[in-house]
């Protein structure tokens, strides 16, 4: 059967993506993915400091929803979606792309973990994907496509990621349950697992030069991957002609993943 792709493949539609802190972000690679193939976009940006670096970003993206997130702050996940459904009153594609852990929690092992920060690091990365999901799917009335980035040592360990290991296997987990529950609803749940990427939310990361070596090393295809490539990927996921992918774990990162 036949379908009616728009060209490009994602005009028309509405794109939130949360979580921009600059222009290395993968978030960003993504805004720009998803606005070079036609999609609207609304941008949000963390706190006053960091809205400097996002501003010239959202107005060179023609952003017309721009709006603080600290998914750690009550109301303000409410508030942006308050303004999405007042502006546009749907929403086609929702992209969370938000870490955190206290600094020693991250650099120590696991065992050392603190329950305080083991916790905070779990909101804030994994259920604030959930509550994002909360809000979105009454706004993707034709369906929609949700996605959020995970990692490699989700699934096996990475030295020094630590905490974020067990946070993201409970993400992309999450991923496949709300594929699961918002599949009847046309609506499309992906977790992104891009390769090493120089991003500031990675610098936090003890040793981190040492994987991105490590990964370029270790690639098929020589060589690492950049914010596009993850944009573009999940731009491709987002159009009609992914129609009937959901709960994927996708990596994008030159086939690290399949390497002993």
């Amino acid at each position: 059967m036949s379908m009616r792709i728009p060209q490009p493949p994602l005009k028309g539609m509405k794109a939130l993506i949360a979580g921009i802190a600059n222009q290395r972000s993968i978030a960003y690679g993504c805004a720009k993915a998803f606005h070079e193939l036609g999609a609207e976009l609304a941008i949000t940006y963390l706190n006053e400091k960091s809205k400097a670096y996002v501003e010239p970003l959202a107005r060179e993206l023609k952003a017309p929803i721009f709006m603080p997130l600290d998914v750690a702050k009550p109301g303000e996940l409410e508030a942006l979606f308050a303004s999405i459904k007042k502006e546009w009153g749907r929403l086609d594609i929702a992209l969370h792309s938000i870490a955190f852990a206290p600094k020693a929690d991250l650099q120590g092992g696991l065992i050392d973990c603190s329950a305080e920060g083991f916790k905070l690091a779990m909101d804030v990365s994994c259920h604030s994907f959930v509550r994002m999901a909360n809000l979105a799917a009454p706004l993707m009335k034709n369906g929609g496509s949700l996605f959020a980035m995970s990692y490699y040592g989700a699934q096996k360990v990475v030295p020094n990621y630590n905490v974020m290991g067990p946070v993201k296997a409970a993400l992309e987990a999450c991923c496949r349950y709300l594929a699961y529950e918002l599949g009847p609803n046309k609506i499309r749940v992906h977790a992104i697992s891009p390769g090493p990427l120089k991003t500031r939310a990675a610098s936090g990361i003890k040793d981190f030069d040492l994987m991105l070596n490590a990964a370029a090393k270790r690639a098929p295809i020589g060589e690492l991957v950049d914010i596009m490539d993850v944009g573009f990927a999940c731009a491709y996921l987002a159009t009609p002609y992914a129609r009937r992918l959901s709960g994927e774990t996708l990596f994008v990162d030159g086939g690290v993943n399949i390497m002993a």
